[in-house]
């Protein structure tokens, strides 16, 4: 499904004008322009359908979609695939940038190139009481059923616990699959999983929409960062969005928006490129 562009948020730093002036001098290319950005829409927050308009997305990284095509001159259209589809879609030529809650790690970027803009602190979802006393990805969760999004980096941690659980005498975690964050929440909230491990703002949001039946175990820092992901062999593209990524964050225009979706300040990350080798 593809939905048409949307309004982009009111850029409150009115600093931004001259150096998003001097990029769409730099990039005329892109003046003018609709875009598609690929997303895995069921991350509230960061990528959700709007509730008062399903035609519709809201979130963090749509609103900053929104202000990286204002500052470059173009407009974006968003095509919804499963999260692990974003990057084939990419190179697909179906989507022209993904930014949709995706960590960049080297393996992905042998499919895309990738922009970071924040740091990575995971939340650990477990039924009320935590009943499996489950507290981190460790020994904790030997004999645990995780459930999981296809493609996350989630899944091939929790898959290396298991020759150190048969080491310790437990029996190794088990690994549910799901398309999106809602099935997984939705596996706790019945029983069939134990655990979910993502993003502490998605864990955090599940918890304040099912109070009575779920809680965050605990927060885990993990070496990721969120990344934009462009097309590996479009280089003045990617050099483009990650001149208008470090012009937003310059004015306080991605600071405005993370507090406007409630991210922790800290979760800010200056932009960095993140590669092949």
């Amino acid at each position: 499904m593809v939905v048409a562009g949307q309004a982009a948020p009111v850029m409150a730093a009115t600093d931004m004008t001259a150096p998003c002036a001097d990029l769409q001098v730099k990039y005329p290319e892109l003046v003018g322009k609709t875009l598609v950005n690929g997303v895995n829409p069921y991350t509230p927050g960061y990528e959700a359908l709007d509730p008062n308009d399903p035609s519709k997305y809201v979130g963090f990284d749509i609103d900053l979609a929104e202000a990286i095509g204002r500052c470059l001159g173009f407009g974006l259209e968003y095509k919804a695939v499963t999260f692990a589809a974003l990057l084939t879609t990419l190179q697909a030529g179906q989507a022209d940038i993904v930014i949709s809650d995706i960590y960049a790690t080297k393996e992905r970027a042998a499919a895309a190139d990738f922009i970071t803009y924040l740091k990575v602190f995971d939340g650990v979802l477990v039924a009320k009481g935590n009943p499996k006393a489950i507290d981190g990805i460790n020994l904790s969760l030997c004999g645990a059923v995780a459930a999981e999004n296809t493609g996350y980096v989630e899944v091939p941690l929790i898959q290396a616990l298991e020759e150190q659980c048969k080491a310790a005498g437990l029996p190794a975690p088990e690994i549910q699959l799901y398309d999106n964050n809602a099935n997984c929440i939705q596996a706790i909230l019945s029983g069939r999983a134990d655990v979910y491990i993502n993003d502490v703002n998605t864990v955090d949001g599940a918890v304040a929409a099912y109070p009575e039946k779920l809680e965050k175990a605990t927060a885990v820092n993990l070496p990721y960062s969120v990344g934009i992901a462009v097309p590996r062999n479009k280089l003045a593209f990617r050099d483009a969005v990650m001149a208008a990524l470090t012009e937003i964050q310059g004015s306080g225009l991605q600071a405005e928006l993370m507090e406007k979706w409630n991210l922790p300040p800290e979760q800010l990350e200056t932009p960095m490129l993140v590669l092949a080798d």
